[in-house]
C-alpha cells in the first residue's frame, strides 16, 4: 500500500465512523424536505472543501519552515516575522472584507478568496524557484515572501467570512452546532493537506511545487464554486426561511456599516467572544506553527507525532469539532459558551502537561490534545456563534470582527515566539524551550475565564418572529420553529 494511502486511510475510516454515529443521533426536525437537504449539501460541501484548500495554500509556509531554514530560504525569525505580519494583516483585513461580504454575498467573496490565493501561491512558487536558482538576493527573497504572503492572507481573509455568510441562510440556529463541528472537520482536512502533503510535496518535488500545487487546486475549486454555490435557498429554487438568529424578524433594509458595527459592539457577548477568540488564535498557532520547529530543533523522541503531524491534527480536529457540535446542539440546547468552557479547560490542562513533560514522548500527544480543544472552540465561536449573534444579514461583519481577533492573536504569538524561542545550539536542548508553553499558560487561563462568562448566552431576535407553524403548513421545507 502506498505511504500516502496509509496516511489517508485512518482519516477516511474516522470520517465514516463519525458519519454513522451522527446518522444515528436523534434528529432535530425542522420540516426541511429531502430535496432541500440534498441541495443544501451540494452548497456547503464544495464550499467547505474550498476552505480546506485555502488552508492548504496558507499553512504550506508554516509546514515547511524548518526545511526553508535548512536550505537557506528563510531563517526561523524571518519566517516568524513573515507569518506574524501576514496574520495581523489577515485580522485587520476583516474590517473591510466583512462588510464587503455582507454587501456582495458569500459566493462572490469565496471566489475572490480562491482566485486571489491561487495567484499569490503561484507567485510564491516563482520566487522560491528563482531564489533556489540563485537569481535573487536573500534580502529580496525575504521582501518578496513578506509582500506575497501578506497579499495571500488578505485574500484568505475572505474565506471564513464567506463560509459563514453562505451557510447562515441555509441553517436554523438549532442546526448550527453540528455545522460548527463540520466547520472544524474542514479546518482539520485543510491542516492535513498543509502539514503532511505540503511537506511531502516539498521534499519530493521541491519548495516551488509546495506552492504551485495548492494554486492549481484552488483554481479548480474556483470553477466548482462558481457553478454550484448559491447564497440563499431562494436562489437555488427553494424557499427562504426564518433561521431564528439575531436577524430573525428584521424586515428592514440594509443597515449602514456604522450601524452594524455599533450593533455588534453594543453586545457584551460579542466583546467576550472576541477576547476568547484572540486567545484561541494565540494558542492554536502557538501549537501548530511551532511544534514542528521544536521537534526538528531538539530531536525530541516522539517521532510518530512529528512524522504524522498533519494526520494527527486532522484526526484531533475532526474529533474536537464533532464533539463540540454534538454537545452544543444535543446537550447544551444550542448554547456555545458551555462547549467553549469545557474545551478551554482541556486546553489549560494540555498546557500544564506540556510544560512539565517538555522533551519527553508525552509532549507531542499533549499538543495534539490541545489542537483538538482549540479547533473545537474555533468552530463553535468563529464558525457558529458569529452566525447566531450577527444574524444572516450581518454574518459577514460579525465573523470578520470575531475572526479578525483570532488572527491578531496569531500575529502576536508569531512575533513573540520569533524573538523568545532559542536559537542555534541552545535550541537543541528541550529545557531551553520552557518559554514556549509558559507563554501559553496565562492565555489559556484567561480564555477559560471568559468562556465561562458566556455560559448562558443565546441570540435575541431583532423582532417578534412570524407564526412559523402556519408557514410550515403551506411551505413544509421552510419550517424553522
Amino acid at each position: 500500500m502506498p505511504d500516502w494511502l496509509k496516511n489517508l486511510l485512518p482519516i477516511l475510516l474516522l470520517l465514516a465512523a463519525i458519519a454513522v454515529v451522527v446518522s444515528r443521533l436523534p434528529k432535530i426536525d425542522l420540516g426541511h424536505s429531502e430535496a432541500f437537504k440534498r441541495r443544501r449539501f451540494l452548497n456547503w460541501f464544495p464550499l467547505g472543501l474550498t476552505y480546506a484548500l485555502l488552508y492548504f495554500g496558507r499553512y504550506n509556509l508554516s509546514a515547511n519552515a524548518s526545511l526553508m531554514d535548512k536550505i537557506g530560504l528563510l531563517t526561523k525569525q524571518e519566517y516568524g516575522d513573515i507569518a506574524g505580519i501576514g496574520s495581523i494583516l489577515y485580522g485587520v483585513a476583516f474590517l473591510l472584507n466583512g462588510p464587503l461580504t455582507d454587501r456582495w454575498g458569500g459566493r462572490a467573496t469565496i471566489l475572490i478568496a480562491a482566485g486571489g490565493s491561487a495567484l499569490m501561491n503561484a507567485l510564491l512558487g516563482v520566487v522560491a524557484m528563482r531564489a533556489q536558482a540563485g537569481q535573487m538576493t536573500h534580502a529580496s527573497v525575504v521582501t518578496a515572501f513578506t509582500v506575497l504572503f501578506s497579499a495571500n492572507m488578505y485574500f484568505q481573509s475572505f474565506g471564513a467570512v464567506s463560509i459563514v455568510k453562505v451557510n447562515a441562510p441555509w441553517f436554523h440556529v438549532r442546526e448550527r452546532g453540528v455545522l460548527g463541528g463540520v466547520f472544524g472537520i474542514l479546518i482539520s482536512l485543510g491542516l492535513y493537506f498543509a502539514y503532511d502533503w505540503s511537506r511531502f510535496i516539498a521534499k519530493a518535488m521541491g519548495m516551488t511545487s509546495a506552492f504551485m500545487i495548492p494554486a492549481g487546486l484552488l483554481v479548480l475549486a474556483f470553477v466548482v464554486c462558481a457553478a454550484i454555490i448559491r447564497d440563499t435557498p431562494g436562489q437555488a429554487g427553494h424557499v427562504d426561511f426564518d433561521t431564528a438568529d439575531a436577524s430573525s424578524g428584521d424586515t428592514g433594509g440594509r443597515a449602514t456599516l456604522v450601524d452594524v458595527v455599533r450593533k455588534m459592539f453594543s453586545q457584551k457577548v460579542i466583546w467576550i467572544i472576541i477576547a476568547i477568540e484572540f486567545c484561541s488564535g494565540f494558542l492554536r498557532n502557538a501549537v501548530m506553527q511551532w511544534y514542528l520547529v521544536f521537534a526538528d530543533k531538539t530531536g525530541v523522541k516522539d517521532g510518530f507525532v512529528s512524522a504524522n503531524w498533519g494526520v494527527l491534527l486532522c484526526v484531533a480536529g475532526i474529533l474536537g469539532g464533532i464533539f463540540a457540535g454534538l454537545i452544543s446542539d444535543h446537550v447544551f440546547d444550542s448554547r456555545r459558551g458551555p462547549v467553549a468552557s469545557v474545551l478551554y479547560a482541556g486546553l489549560l490542562v494540555g498546557v500544564v502537561v506540556t510544560f512539565f513533560a517538555l522533551g519527553g514522548s508525552v509532549t507531542g500527544w499533549a499538543v495534539v490534545f490541545m489542537s483538538l480543544c482549540v479547533i473545537g472552540v474555533h468552530g463553535m465561536l468563529s464558525g457558529t456563534a458569529s452566525m447566531d449573534f450577527g444574524g444572516k444579514k450581518n454574518a459577514g461583519v460579525a465573523t470578520g470582527i470575531i475572526d479578525g481577533f483570532v488572527y491578531l492573536g496569531t500575529g502576536f504569538q508569531s512575533l513573540l515566539y520569533a524573538r523568545i524561542l532559542p536559537e542555534g545550539e541552545a535550541a537543541k536542548d528541550p529545557a531551553n524551550w520552557k518559554q514556549w508553553p509558559l507563554a501559553m499558560l496565562p492565555v489559556a487561563a484567561v480564555g477559560l475565564l471568559f468562556a465561562t462568562r458566556v455560559w448562558n448566552a443565546k441570540p435575541k431576535a431583532a423582532a417578534a418572529p412570524a407564526d412559523l407553524e402556519k408557514k410550515a403548513e403551506s411551505k413544509p421545507e421552510a419550517a424553522a420553529a
